[in-house]
């Protein structure tokens, strides 16, 4: 069922015979190194199954446990003698890595532990830094009048975007505004002051969570889509065709993708802005009994332009980062269903942490500005 021949002092050869299938007893994959052991060391390892006369997934994980050893062992082998379609399984089982789980057995040293995360976190940084300067250089690029893309797909992407996104957009805004307004009111109201509630939402609105959450609410709608699509291509390997017919995937895929975010995230947090407001007016009016009038025009001396600049400036940013993470971990993606997945999953954890951090960046500048 299995023999172990030299050919040559360097070069052992595993020779496969009869029915391979997980039914039968098959030989350990040990005993391809117990027959190899002794006299000169072998360098290069092959495989002749010329005499199987069947096989299924045994013969692959027979095959899986010698590969790995022989690689351990820092061995070349030659898999043309294999069958193959065990040729096409072996590509596809390292072509998805293993995923880590919480397996019993011994942990690493708490230090390895540590090492190993910051150099992972040291690999991510310096991967999203390079994406970053890419896009820009593909922005660049666009300003010169030279960037590869089609414009049906940036119109496209924006309707996507854009007025796709309205609805999800308006419900959000609408039901902060009035949790806003209903928490200042149950407050205000102990000191007389619920005419302030529109101050509050007004000025809570503009400067920061109407871009705060439109940016989230594109992080979980958009930047997941794009992780998607772009994970889908490379798994379909787009991107590779791409790339060998001389096109930028940066300039075709992701910059269409970010100059629409650059373009909608503003539009949408103005719009976010005023249907917040709006929802803090159903409260004042509702439940403060405040007039109409007075409402807005104690909104709108609540509110300077510098505020409104201010949250759009950050929504503008927020939109590039969303399409830059989304991208990023779109074409990072491995092959298979699965990493897609895990790409988009990624990708709308990444952009909302990335969100808060930036947001928290620009409080502290803003405050020492004094605006």
């Amino acid at each position: 069922m299995l023999h172990v021949e030299r050919p040559t002092p360097e070069v052992a050869r595993v020779e496969f015979t009869g029915a391979w299938r997980k039914e039968e007893q098959l030989p350990d994959p040990s005993v391809v190194w117990r027959e190899i052991q002794g006299g000169q060391p072998v360098h290069r390892l092959t495989f002749d199954t010329s005499h199987v006369t069947d096989w299924d997934s045994g013969l692959v994980t027979f095959t899986i446990r010698v590969l790995e050893e022989a690689k351990a062992r820092s061995i070349e082998c030659d898999r043309a003698g294999l069958p193959n379609g065990v040729q096409r399984l072996l590509a596809l089982a390292e072509a998805v890595p293993e995923r880590h789980t919480r397996r019993a057995g011994a942990k690493a040293p708490w230090l390895a532990r540590v090492g190993v995360r910051v150099s992972a976190g040291w690999a991510e940084t310096t991967a999203g830094l390079a994406f970053l300067g890419e896009g820009m250089l593909a922005f660049g690029t666009l300003l010169r009048g030279r960037a590869r893309f089609r414009m049906v797909d940036l119109l496209a992407v924006i309707q996507e975007c854009g007025p796709r996104a309205l609805g999800i957009v308006s419900l959000i805004s609408f039901l902060l505004g009035l949790i806003l307004g209903f928490v200042g009111a149950v407050q205000l109201q102990q000191f007389g002051a619920s005419i302030f509630v529109a101050n509050l939402v007004a000025i809570a609105m503009t400067r920061e969570i109407g871009c705060i959450m439109t940016a989230i609410v594109m992080a979980g709608r958009t930047g997941a889509a794009f992780a998607a699509q772009l994970g889908t291509m490379n798994t379909n390997q787009e991107i590779d065709a791409l790339s060998t017919m001389g096109i930028s995937p940066m300039e075709f895929l992701v910059l269409p993708r970010m100059l629409a975010l650059i373009l909608m995230m503003p539009l949408l947090t103005i719009y976010s802005d005023l249907v917040g407001i709006l929802g803090g007016a159903v409260v004042g009016l509702g439940m403060l009994g405040l007039g109409p009038t007075e409402y807005f025009e104690q909104t709108r001396g609540a509110v300077s332009l510098i505020d409104f600049f201010i949250g759009v400036g950050k929504s503008a940013v927020f939109g590039v980062l969303v399409a830059l993470v989304g991208c990023l971990r779109g074409m990072q993606s491995g092959r298979s269903a699965a990493a897609v997945g895990l790409a988009a999953t990624s990708a709308v954890v990444t952009a909302i942490v990335l969100i808060i951090l930036i947001d928290g960046i620009f409080a502290v500048i803003l405050n020492v500005l004094h605006l």
